[in-house]
């Protein structure tokens, strides 16, 4: 067993490569399914892109460190949907506690967990964009799967409905939905 902090994390980190996307998995098969590492790269390519497009001023450093561990909770709690009828309180309550632990040996860890509570309370642009990101990724792979699956995903379009308040960056899931059609 390595004692270095950076492969402790990596091993960690391994298991969102394993870890799918818990809400695809009620409509779609696991070898089609995304994990939370496919999902995490993509949100930070989004968030990346929106804050190049839209907000040019906000800090890149942060948002890309933001969208890669903010499932991270996930490593230890797995991908909790609204399904699993676990109050929002309760489901942060699990995922800090595991962002906590992993997080704790890390030399400078307290800076990731406040990261990551950053991006919990959603209030700078930051993790504002890197939180619109996360809802149009989810959006833009409801509609992969319903192209490849013929299936219908709606209640994925409705959770995303009215949580992206920028217009600009609102105005994309109005176009993925358009491309629902």
């Amino acid at each position: 067993m390595t004692k270095n902090e950076i492969l402790v994390l990596l091993k960690e980190f391994n298991q969102l490569k394993k870890l799918f996307r818990e809400g695809w998995l009620r409509y779609i098969d696991r070898k089609d399914c995304e994990s939370v590492a496919e999902h995490c790269f993509m949100t930070a390519l989004l968030s990346m892109f929106i804050k190049d497009k839209y907000f040019p001023k906000a800090n890149i450093e942060k948002i890309l460190r933001m969208a890669l561990i903010h499932e991270a909770g996930e490593i230890y709690v797995g991908d909790i949907t609204p399904h699993d009828n676990i109050s929002k309180e309760e489901k942060h309550k699990k995922e800090k506690e595991a962002v906590e632990l992993i997080f704790s040996n890390l030399s400078n860890g307290k800076n990731y967990i406040s990261l990551w509570e950053e991006y919990e309370l959603g209030k700078t642009l930051e993790a504002q964009i890197v939180g619109w990101s996360d809802r149009l990724e989810l959006a833009y792979q409801a509609l992969i799967y319903e192209k490849n699956h013929e299936i219908d995903l709606q209640e994925f379009f409705d959770s995303v409905e009215g949580k992206i308040t920028d217009e600009k960056v609102n105005k994309i899931f109005d176009e993925i939905k358009e491309l629902r059609k």
